[in-house]
């Protein structure tokens, strides 16, 4: 695995000015792109201690070998420089948000001397215009059958269209006036190109103006006794009202806006925009991300302005589409660090000024919060649809039995994972999932006794060790040790309650499926001994059943420690296994080599959720500790160094640790401190009492 201080820059060679940066992996292909205000700023926070970086980041920065940087003149450039490199390389661990086909769109072929109305997936074509996207095919469908009435222009495919034409007669849509059924010249090429342009007209919004003209039409029939001709007339307008009906109008203005809303969580998050356009809801999409660094909502939004309207400025080129890829004004949930900037690109793009805000109000204010009910159903959808199904769930347990080569599938599973700061504060979390399921009701927590001592590794093998003790002494029927000493497993209580009533019902149903004998409360006191049942609330102690598998955070160096762990306390029935981040390997202890599973695996799937709950839930108990006060840094009992010195010198020397090694002229040297602050520093972080 690389180490990220073999190839980070030295120290004062990255300048602090505003660029783009770019990692790439030993074979020199681009991996990641990013942007900053302050390049120097930014780098340094990839190459801090490993164990604080977000998952995905510690897989990037553990992949690349190289950083390179380009430095532009404003924000702008960045933004631009930015989204033409990630179009470029598309680099692995950037997000897209582009088009695919996923979402049908309607689309009209300019290109063509008959153009054609069809659905259509897939990348967009040079000469074609597209209208859309739509939530599903069946809606195009639908709509288009509705507007052929009024708008007869050309459905079938090449091959149908040259056959009626060497047969001499229509299809069945000629016949029923659905087609005006250019192939046997009942009009000409410049008539059904009007038709298609009326089409066009009105689901680009210019309606109005369509049904004042039929209307004008209907009248003038009438005047002149064509009843029939008046009464077809009428029937076209009532179906343009009744397409008109179906894009309701959500915005009173007659506003052309996108709305974008987000739901996340620390390792995912799920985006949905609505397309306003004339007032009315023309198109909706969404997609579900992996976030690949620490990443809240403005930056989230940032990433998605630049990334999806640069996006759509190419597509709309590359189609010669006539409509604006960026509309008017653009509704997010919270503005971007960079608005300003982003601002300036997106009226660039579209060639008049765009206003990015948030609604606060009115018609605005509520379609928002539609669409941010949406972005959150559509995440609840993403999470449960693979844990829910039982049939995957069934598939990754046996996956797992069979990659691991397990007597029996891994029906209880227990992850650990370690959470701390700069080597300091360390803490630990245990998740459970039964069944495939979480079982959050027997989620703990660990403060590490022995701090940072060992690293990681230690800090796993206390944690096995605390939690297995535990479990032999409550099936032997014995008192736990220090069980009311906050300081131990007793702190280790659940605080991630379960809230919602479909967990509820999960919990339920695991506490129903416990192993035989568990339920039978009316057994002896020895059967209850065995089975790890509390005598006085008959309720099964904390750490009363082992896991068919223990999974813990990293590689080798990790899977061993808890292993060993487990022989010393005579566990021979616990499997043990790793899973490491970079190539998400599963590791077996004194297994030279990993057990590679397929990216498509349920079984990898399963286990790679099971590790993100832990890194999850031990990383939240990490925020609460730090919020209420509880993480004390050792530079706060020197005299007369505040946050702001404390900060320049963290910027300096990058941790604590690397502070700690650090001189009294060396720090001296960092702007605003003297030689006899320095003095301090060192020794506080020695546990010395300040000479003089």
């Amino acid at each position: 695995m690389p180490d990220p201080a073999t190839y980070r820059p030295a120290p004062g060679s990255i300048p602090d000015e505003p660029g783009v940066y770019r990692f790439s992996d030993p074979r020199g292909r681009v991996i990641y792109v990013g942007k900053a205000k302050s390049l120097r700023s930014r780098l340094n926070s990839y190459f801090a201690d490993l164990s604080n970086l977000h998952p995905r980041t510690r897989q990037m920065v553990t992949t690349a070998t190289a950083v390179e940087w380009t430095v532009v003149g404003t924000e702008v450039e960045a933004l631009q420089l930015e989204y033409n490199w990630i179009k470029e390389f598309d680099p692995r661990f950037n997000v897209r948000y582009r088009d695919d086909k996923t979402y049908p769109v309607l689309a009209v072929t300019l290109n063509e001397e008959y153009p054609r109305l069809h659905v259509y997936r897939g990348p967009r074509r040079k000469g074609v215009r597209y209208f859309g996207p739509y939530a599903h095919a069946w809606a195009i469908r639908e709509t288009l059958d509705l507007l052929l009435r009024v708008f007869p222009a050309r459905t079938c495919s090449a091959g149908v269209f040259r056959r009626h034409g060497q047969m001499g007669r229509p299809c069945l849509l000629g016949y029923i006036d659905k087609c005006s059924a250019p192939c046997v010249g009942t009009v000409d090429a410049d008539e059904h190109r009007r038709i298609v342009d009326d089409f066009c007209d009105f689901l680009a919004g210019r309606t109005d103006r369509l049904v004042r003209e039929l209307e004008r039409r209907m009248e003038d029939a009438a005047e002149e006794l064509e009843f029939e001709r008046a009464a077809r007339l009428r029937d076209d307008i009532g179906a343009l009202r009744r397409a008109m009906e179906k894009q309701a109008v959500v915005l009173g203005d007659g506003t052309d806006a996108d709305v974008v809303a987000f739901a996340e969580d620390d390792l995912e998050a799920a985006v949905q925009i609505f397309h306003v356009r004339g007032g009315r809801v023309r198109g909706q999409r969404g997609w579900v991300i992996d976030k690949v660094e620490q990443t809240d909502t403005p930056q989230l939004v940032g990433r998605f302005v630049s990334q999806f309207y640069g996006e759509q400025a190419a597509l709309a080129g590359a189609a010669d589409d006539a409509h604006q890829p960026v509309p008017r004004e653009i509704l997010v949930p919270e503005l971007p660090p960079d608005a300003g900037a982003l601002v300036d690109w997106l009226s660039e793009l579209r060639g008049s000024r765009v206003q990015l805000r948030v609604a606060q109000r009115g018609d605005k204010r509520a379609l928002a919060e539609t669409v941010a009910r949406n972005a959150s159903e559509a995440f609840a959808r993403h999470k449960l649809r693979r844990a829910g199904d039982l049939t995957a769930r069934s598939a990754a347990l046996q996956e797992i039995q069979d990659a691991l080569e397990l007597d029996s599938a891994p029906l209880r599973m227990e992850c650990i994972d370690v959470s701390h700061v700069q080597g300091t504060d360390v803490v630990a979390s245990l998740v459970v999932f039964e069944d495939g399921l979480a079982r959050k009701s027997e989620y703990r927590r660990f403060e590490v006794k022995g701090g940072a001592e060992g690293g990681d590794v230690a800090a796993i093998a206390e944690v096995v060790r605390r939690r297995f003790k535990r479990y032999l002494q409550e099936t032997a029927g014995d008192e736990p040790e220090n069980a009311t000493n906050g300081a131990d497993d007793s702190s280790a209580t659940t605080t991630d309650p379960v809230g919602d009533e479909g967990s509820r019902a999960r919990n339920a149903a695991a506490s129903a499926a416990e192993p035989p004998g568990i339920t039978d409360t009316a057994s002896s006191s020895a059967a209850t001994v065995r089975t790890g049942i509390d005598p006085t609330t008959g309720r099964p102690r904390k750490f009363a059943y082992a896991p068919n598998l223990l999974v813990v955070d990293g590689g080798p160096p990790q899977v061993e420690a808890a292993a060993e762990v487990l022989a010393d306390l005579g566990i021979d029935d616990v499997a043990v296994c790793g899973l490491a981040k970079r190539l998400e390997e599963v590791w077996l202890p004194a297994d030279p080599d990993p057990v590679i599973m397929s990216r498509t695996s349920e079984g990898l799937y399963l286990l790679q959720r099971l590790r993100d709950e832990a890194h999850r839930f031990a990383i939240t108990y990490h925020r609460q500790r730090r919020s209420k006060g509880m993480v004390v840094s050792e530079l706060d009992a020197v005299p007369g160094l505040g946050p702001s010195r404390r900060q320049a010198l963290l910027k300096q020397f990058g941790s604590v640790r690397k502070l700690r090694a650090a001189g009294v002229e060396e720090i001296a040297a960092v702007p605003g401190f003297g030689r006899r602050t320095a003095e301090a520093v060192v020794a506080a972080l020695h546990g010395n009492e300040p000479a003089g």
